[in-house]
């Protein structure tokens, strides 16, 4: 691996979408991700010039190689989800990954994920309620193709168009500000009286006035 090399090849092996990498010395990168059908994705690290601020109108320029950039975000996307993890993002000996690299880099992403759905395990036996699993462990089970009972897509929550409440779908009444959502819902499990009962009982004092009126 040639470190003074003017560019560096980036690996992605995951699918995930990562966002842009922003850096003072070269801006914002993204980092490509694999299509479908393809076995990775290679992003083009280039070197790049910084400068160092000595006060007084002075700076230091310095060198900045694309090997140390290439390293550095991957350094960065590897370890969003804590020490250990690995989301298969790193930095090839060449312009193009070997099969010995790629072999590597899957069997890291592999360890990695079925710690995540070790965790989830665990977790679900404790608790077995699924807001407890995160988004993580469900995409780990998912790529590895096991079948967990907390794995699921949970809907997202609707808001009341009164207080602006977060609600599950489907409710009669909601439980912040006591809008009525669904009115034959609510007359059925008895919260509000039946469109039927209503009116009845609105007409029934125009009757007694209207007797009243006819004496």
């Amino acid at each position: 691996m040639d470190k003074n090399a003017s560019t560096a090849a980036l690996i992605n092996i995951s699918t995930e979408k990562w966002p842009p990498r922003h850096r003072t010395y070269f801006g914002s990168l993204e980092v490509r991700s694999p299509k479908p059908g393809e076995p990775y994705a290679i992003t083009t690290i280039r070197g790049c010039q910084s400068y160092i601020d000595m006060g007084d109108k002075h700076h230091m320029d310095y060198s900045i190689t694309a090997q140390q950039v290439a390293e550095d975000i991957a350094r960065e996307i590897n370890g969003d989800s804590g020490e250990g993890s690995f989301h298969g993002v790193f930095v090839a000996a060449g312009p193009e990954p070997t099969e010995a690299e790629l072999a590597d880099a899957r069997r890291r992403l592999e360890e990695f994920q079925r710690r995540l759905v070790a965790a989830a395990d665990l977790e679900w036996e404790r608790t077995k309620n699924p807001m407890f699993i995160t988004d993580l462990e469900r995409r780990a089970a998912r790529q590895l193709g096991v079948e967990k009972p907390w794995l699921y897509d949970s809907k997202p929550l609707a808001e009341c168009p009164v207080c602006a409440e977060k609600i599950k779908h489907g409710v009669a009444v909601c439980r912040s500000c006591g809008a009525i959502l669904d009115r034959e819902k609510a007359a059925q499990y008895g919260l509000v009286s039946s469109g039927r009962k209503e009116r009845q009982r609105n007409q029934e004092p125009q009757s007694e006035l209207g007797t009243e009126a006819g004496k």
